[in-house]
């Protein structure tokens, strides 16, 4: 971030490294959670695999809010940076298509005929993470553009 950078501009950058840090620790806990063996005990498989999914989920409604609410990162961008608006748009699609993809993993991990679906519930889940992963380094890039900061988020 560059020197004339406002301190409250710093404390926000701050709080959204923190925010993307808790993204990523719940991202991992679901990776450890597919990763366990579903065939031991199915039911335990599913309840862990559902509460990482709902930590991710919520994890991600709050970048959503961090970033596209109305004090939110994307508007203080597209004031100061206008140059930023087809990076901004492509993160906020992602937003859309992420979102859904959780939404739709969670209604599959609460199906009662969850067994016959485990490897494509896996499969789903690890693109999903794919995604959030690429997301989250295309809006690093996009930080550190317009504020020349590195928000990391893997402390």
């Amino acid at each position: 971030m560059e020197e004339s950078s406002s301190a409250s501009d710093r404390e926000f950058l701050e709080e959204l490294r923190r925010h993307r840090a808790e993204l990523r620790e719940s991202m991992s806990a679901l990776e450890d959670a597919l990763a366990a063996p579903a065939t031991a005990d199915l039911s335990r498989w599913t309840q862990r695999v559902e509460a990482a999914l709902v930590e991710v989920a919520g994890d991600f409604r709050a970048h959503v809010e961090i970033t596209e609410g109305p004090n939110g990162l994307y508007v203080e961008l597209l004031a100061t940076s206008p140059r930023l608006a087809g990076p901004v748009d492509d993160l906020t699609r992602d937003h859309v298509l992420i979102g859904g993809q959780i939404d739709d993993l969670l209604s599959r991990v609460a199906d009662p005929d969850v067994t016959a679906a485990v490897d494509g519930v896996r499969r789903s889940a690890t693109a999903l993470l794919g995604r959030i992963v690429r997301h989250r380094q295309r809006g690093s890039d996009l930080v550190f553009e317009a504020y020349e900061f590195d928000i990391g988020g893997e402390t």
